[in-house]
C-alpha cells in the first residue's frame, strides 16, 4: 500500500450553517452531484474528488479562496454562472476586466465569488495545465 499522499484523492472541505442553502448553492447552482447528507455534512462528488460541507452553528469565512475550480474559457463560466444569479467579487486595487476576471502577468485568469456563507469559492483558466488523474 502506497502511504505517500499523492496516490490518493483529495477532499475539500468548506462550512455551513445553513445546510439547505448550501445543499442548494453546491447542487442546484454550481451542479455538483449530491451524495448523502447527515448532521454533520453534505457530501458531493465534484470530478471525481469528495466536497465536504461541514454543518457548524457559525462560519467565520476566510478572506481569501478556499475552494475553486479550473475551467477551460473563464468568460463562459463566469456568464453561465451570472444567468445562476451568481454575483462576482470586484477586489479593490486588481485590475480585474468587465466579468470580474483579473489575469495576472503569467497569463492565468481567475473570478472569485462566494457562497451563501461567505466563504470565497474561485474559476481559473490557466496557462501551465496539469493533469487530472482519477486513479
Amino acid at each position: 500500500m502506497n502511504t505517500r499522499l499523492a496516490a490518493h484523492p483529495i477532499i475539500a472541505f468548506v462550512l455551513t450553517s445553513d445546510p439547505a442553502k448550501a445543499r442548494a448553492f453546491y447542487e442546484g447552482i454550481l451542479g455538483l452531484r449530491f451524495i448523502s447528507q447527515d448532521r454533520f455534512a453534505i457530501v458531493f462528488e465534484a470530478h471525481g474528488n469528495m466536497l465536504r460541507v461541514g454543518v457548524v452553528d457559525k462560519v467565520i469565512a476566510a478572506n481569501n479562496t478556499v475552494l475553486g475550480w479550473e475551467v477551460p474559457d473563464i468568460a463562459a463560466a463566469v456568464k453561465m454562472l451570472e444567468t445562476l444569479g451568481v454575483t462576482f467579487e470586484r477586489y479593490p486595487g486588481m485590475k480585474q476586466d468587465e466579468l470580474g476576471i483579473w489575469t495576472p502577468p503569467n497569463g492565468d485568469k481567475v473570478a472569485w465569488f462566494k457562497d451563501p456563507d461567505g466563504n470565497v469559492l474561485s474559476l481559473s483558466q490557466h496557462v501551465l495545465k496539469i493533469g487530472h488523474n482519477t486513479k
